[in-house]
């Protein structure tokens, strides 16, 4: 049987067509923009993007990746201001890293604009050879690359407390923390060429935000892993996470990883500077202050299934999250699926990195009763993940900063999923 030259051409392309079409987008490589992309995949309606797709030309390459149309993970702003924050969509995301466009933030005068060319840092105080490196002067030495967690000291403040909100999400409770593979220079190597001197035993990081935000960092840290890192996922670090470049300390509080880092001084006492004396300090019960507690405790969130999740049917189920910790390596989490009244290992995916998130999943057998879900770290210096009643009873209740207890959801008879209160039954 033989078909005629328009047989089936409104769905069928013929070598010839194909052909044209290929040389095509090999020419269009050099002009088409990226608006021309969308608007061709725009145009495509939902009949032509859910048919059959060998039989419909896409959109040709362009200059930057998109996401699928129905892969729209977003940040959420918890206040619009310039002293504001942005969370992380925990639940939405696969593996261990974040993308860049979706590590949260947090700002205390907004995010400045600064122009890689006039960039400089300074290193001074305690120090043989005081210098100004410029932003290419950082990039001619050995960069080093390392993949950790960074996460606000303000983190978890939903779940610090006996009755938290039903309907928080875990990207509210815990979405300011992510995880990102950062590029730059050791500050041990800036160290060394300043010539740090043997009695200094702290340094002050200030940042070039219209807060002037500073930190006092002890200078076994800079020796440590710190690192002035100018690059994230591949590219250059983002504004809003300090381009050209900030401070990074691994598995400590965010604060002190300060950004748009501009200045350096070496000294031999910590500054008590305005963000460590007024904030970023732990109330404890007996009414007194603890200062200067930099490394985030280990800590899990079950990101599925959460809030507002419903499980549409019984049987099994992987309950799923992410575990981390300032102090090395997690070890194990547990799962408990009855309230806390028994825990069972879950199983960690690899990679499992040291002050790094990992992930963790636990087959669970649902079989349509009301209970509780709940998940605790456990990292390699034996640390547990405390519950929420252990941490009010050492922390007090008015605490804010490093809430790491256990976080739990609330499962009805009907599927339907709610954030709960982390305390073992």
């Amino acid at each position: 049987m033989t078909r005629g030259p328009d047989a089936d051409a409104d769905r069928t392309l013929s070598r010839k067509a194909f052909l044209g079409a290929a040389g095509g987008l090999v020419a269009g490589a050099v002009v088409h923009t990226r608006a021309d992309a969308v608007d061709l995949l725009a145009a495509q309606s939902p009949t032509q993007q859910t048919s059959d797709p060998t039989k419909v030309h896409g959109p040709p390459p362009s200059p930057l990746g998109r996401r699928a149309p129905t892969e729209q993970p977003r940040r959420l702003a918890t206040r619009p201001s310039t002293s504001a924050s942005s969370t992380t969509p925990l639940q939405d995301l696969h593996g261990i890293i974040t993308p860049a466009d979706l590590h949260f933030e947090r700002h205390h005068a907004g995010v400045p604009a600064i122009a890689p060319d006039t960039y400089t840092l300074l290193i001074h105080g305690m120090v043989d050879r005081p210098t100004v490196y410029t932003l290419a002067d950082l990039k001619r030495f050995p960069a080093v690359s390392r993949i950790a967690f960074l996460e606000c000291s303000g983190n978890g403040g939903r779940g610090y407390t006996r009755d938290p909100a039903p309907q928080t999400t875990p990207q509210q409770a815990d979405g300011l923390t992510s995880t990102s593979e950062w590029i730059g220079v050791p500050l041990s190597t800036l160290f060394q060429e300043v010539g740090v001197q043997s009695s200094a035993t702290w340094f002050v990081a200030e940042g070039g935000d219209a807060a002037l935000m500073a930190r006092s960092i002890p200078v076994e840290k800079g020796w440590d892993d710190a690192m002035i890192a100018y690059g994230q996922n591949g590219e250059a670090i983002r504004p809003e996470q300090g381009y050209p470049a900030r401070l990074f300390l691994p598995g400590w509080e965010g604060n002190a990883s300060v950004k748009w880092i501009r200045r350096i001084e070496v000294t031999d006492a910590p500054l008590m500077a305005r963000d460590e004396t007024s904030k970023y300090t732990d109330v404890m019960a007996d009414g007194r202050s603890r200062q200067f507690s930099f490394v985030m405790d280990a800590k899990s969130i079950i990101t599925f299934p959460a809030y507002p999740y419903a499980l549409p049917d019984r049987g099994w189920w992987e309950v799923r999250g992410i575990a981390w910790t300032g102090r090395g390596r997690i070890t194990a989490v547990e799962v408990s699926t009855d309230g806390g009244r028994s825990w069972e290992a879950a199983q960690l995916q690899d990679p499992v990195l040291p002050m790094c998130h990992t992930r963790f999943r636990h087959l669970w057998n649902w079989q349509g009763e009301e209970t509780v879900l709940m998940s605790r770290a456990i990292d390699e210096t034996g640390y547990v993940q405390p519950s929420t009643s252990a941490l009010i009873a050492a922390r007090g209740p008015g605490g804010f900063y490093h809430s790491n207890n256990i976080r739990a959801w609330h499962v009805a008879t009907d599927g339907v999923v709610t954030f709960a209160p982390g305390d073992p039954s």
